[in-house]
């Protein structure tokens, strides 16, 4: 019983360390420096955001009816 209480007390606890505010640098240290060929250093909100190419749109096209199944060469049975 103990051991319940405990995880759930450990639970709450890690569920309250959400962010409360914007991340900002410690105080005393500096933002990263300007990446190689930058003329300025970019925003936190510049460095979070995705370019295309790593996340990509997806393109999936929805079944109306069943098909049959292309035969698969690797699809192997176990030897």
């Amino acid at each position: 019983m103990m051991r319940i209480v405990a995880i759930v007390g450990l639970a709450l606890a890690l569920a309250g360390c959400g962010t409360v505010a914007p991340l900002t640098p410690a105080e005393g240290a500096k933002a990263p420096d300007a990446p190689y060929g930058a003329t300025a250093t970019p925003s936190a909100e510049e460095l979070l955001r995705r370019e295309a190419l790593a996340a990509p749109e997806r393109s999936v096209e929805l079944r109306r009816r069943s098909e049959e199944r292309q035969d698969d060469p690797f699809d192997l049975p176990p030897e």
